[in-house]
């Protein structure tokens, strides 16, 4: 259990800003989004930002300033605060409208309608007041109760027709209008998450036609909108969904507007890290979790760095963990590497993983049925959604991108090494004749199948990748060469002697046991690493766990890898 010491909670998978306000957890202050916001006016706002970077809590933040009955006090202390005559003229004067689409993921059309439905209703209903608003007529009141009422069998919540549906935003600000003699602001969070849903379910045309319609309807011809704000993480072009839409102010990766408002900066993760005595930590959470570049700004991945705190609180031994990869799915890049067959890309991801750049075109506009139709499309999809990011100012929409931190490396080290296995799936042959080589101690033999099989897979370069990463891909290759071999027993990163070997095989009907020692060949010194491979398991005593299991024949493997290379050296004990 994490003892606070009576510090602010930490804030794991909050998004609600009173919640932070009300029940004492740390806020990193992001309220001088509401001032840029306004001083950059724009009547329809659209942030595209990758998933897990504060979209929801800034959006939840505008509605609690913005909105008629909010308690001002949930501002007290925060930068906003500071400027009175906005806050005088702002703050709890608007009738807010706001809703999140990214609960909008049937396996359905008609499933995902239900889904909308109900959030457009729940919304409708927080403002049931209506039905009672002297500055309403009945007229007015029958538009109201067609966005909340059910089924004549009282069965189905929110049994909304579809020119209901696509107008409810639109009748819901003209009557808040009506109401409050005040235009509406209407919020809408993950805009684009039933559209990228429906794309992959295979009801796209449908959807993207009800929000289209819904958008045209709100943001287009509305007298009563005072201004909108959307987020997503695409921004789906503009002839697909925001047609005929000229009021369109967009806040994308590469622009300076608005740049340092999703995400952390570098000051504010050092605040944090002071704040609960992880200073300590500063140059691990760098090297993990920040990397990202939104216009001009250098940022951290929020959600990362949350919840890395929060298990450092709990226990500073912890190692870091790759907590935004672990969220999803992580479609958009496995989709990516399996289209990584031509030498071009290829080339282009070994020097991404080593820690270099390509530059590509990105153009910021796309539809979701059209994300996965070229490579050049997934390229921006993978820039979109935070798996690749800008290391230098665009030139135009020339952007030169790179993997922005260790925790991504990882990501598509580990995907290339699931694809490595499953090619290597292909040529039991060569599994073969690898396995009996080692088991062997026939040196050349695993040499010649090793070097083979890094033929096939991508190289790791002498850049400024850490060696400890350099180490941990070709680790993982002779994995998932070893794990075909379902009568062996295969342990990795386990504690024998004084340390901890990379890899131990026994093979108990032989009586044989194998410890390999893995190690980079830097700037192809092979002579050298496979020194160092066999002088550590010798150092540390890696075969203590074999002798306690009375294994007769012992091999004790020192392996070099540099680029698309191996050496190979053994020592039998």
């Amino acid at each position: 259990m994490v003892d606070f010491m009576g510090r602010k909670k930490l804030p794991i998978g909050i998004e609600d800003f009173a919640e932070f306000q009300l029940n004492s957890f740390y806020y990193v202050d992001k309220t001088g989004m509401i001032k840029e916001l306004l001083d950059n006016w724009g009547k329809v706002n659209l942030f595209t930002r990758p998933r897990r970077f504060g979209k929801s809590l800034n959006m939840s933040m505008l509605k609690y300033f913005f909105e008629r009955g909010t308690e001002t006090g949930l501002f007290k202390g925060l930068a906003i605060e500071k400027d009175t005559e906005l806050c005088k003229k702002y703050m709890g004067q608007y009738p807010v409208i706001s809703i999140s689409l990214k609960t909008v993921h049937g396996e359905d059309f008609e499933s995902a309608k239900k889904e909308l439905a109900f959030i457009l209703g729940m919304e409708a209903l927080r403002f049931r007041f209506l039905l009672d608003s002297e500055r309403l007529n009945e007229d007015d009141r029958r538009l109201y109760r067609q966005l909340i009422d059910s089924d004549s069998s009282g069965q189905e919540m929110f049994a909304m027709s579809r020119i209901t549906m696509t107008t409810s935003l639109k009748i819901l600000s003209v009557l808040l209008q009506k109401h409050y003699n005040r235009k509406v602001i209407i919020l809408i969070d993950e805009y684009d998450v039933p559209l990228a849903k429906a794309n992959e379910k295979g009801y796209y045309r449908q959807m993207i036609d009800i929000i289209r319609n819904m958008f045209d309807a709100a943001l287009k011809s509305n007298f009563s909108l005072e201004f909108a704000v959307l987020t997503g993480c695409l921004r789906v072009s503009k002839e697909s969904i925001f047609t005929g839409l000229n009021n369109l102010k967009m806040y994308t990766l590469l622009d300076a507007e608005c740049d340092e408002w999703f995400g952390f900066t570098d000051e504010e993760v050092r605040t944090l890290l002071d704040y609960y005595d992880l200073s300590q930590y500063y140059e691990l959470t760098k090297e993990w979790y920040d990397g990202y570049k939104i216009g001009q700004a250098n940022v951290y991945n929020p959600w990362d760095v949350i919840n890395w705190c929060n298990q450092l609180l709990t226990n500073p031994d912890k190692i870091p963990k790759r907590y935004w990869a672990n969220s999803s799915g992580n479609t958009e890049i496995r989709k990516f590497i399996r289209r990584m067959g031509d030498g071009v890309t290829k080339a282009q991801m070994e020097r991404l993983v080593s820690g270099g750049t390509v530059q590509k075109k990105i153009e910021e506009q796309l539809t979701y049925d059209s994300v996965y139709d070229s490579i050049d499309h997934m390229w921006i999809l993978l820039f979109a959604t935070g798996y690749l990011t800008q290391s230098e100012t665009p030139a135009g929409n020339l952007v030169r991108l790179t993997i922005p931190n260790t925790e991504v490396r990882y990501i598509f080290s580990d995907l290339i090494l699931k694809l490595f296995e499953e090619e290597a799936a292909k040529d039991g042959d060569a599994v073969k004749r690898f396995c009996e080589a080692l088991k062997d101690g026939e040196v050349s033999g695993v040499q010649q199948v090793f070097d083979e099989f890094l033929g096939k897979t991508i190289s790791i370069r002498d850049t400024a990748v850490k060696k400890e990463f350099k180490e941990n891909f070709f680790h993982g290759i002779l994995l998932g060469i070893l794990g075909f071999k379902s009568d062996w027993s295969v342990e990795s990163n386990r504690e024998s002697g004084t340390g901890y070997f990379d890899i131990s095989v026994e093979i108990e009907d032989e009586e044989i046991g194998i410890i390999i020692e893995v190690k980079y060949a830097e700037n192809g010194d092979f002579d050298a690493a496979c020194k160092e491979a066999l002088d550590q398991i010798n150092e540390h005593n890696y075969t203590a766990e074999l002798k306690e299991d009375d294994i007769q024949t012992i091999l004790k493997y020192g392996i070099a890898c540099y680029k698309k290379q191996c050496r190979v050296v053994l020592e039998r004990e």
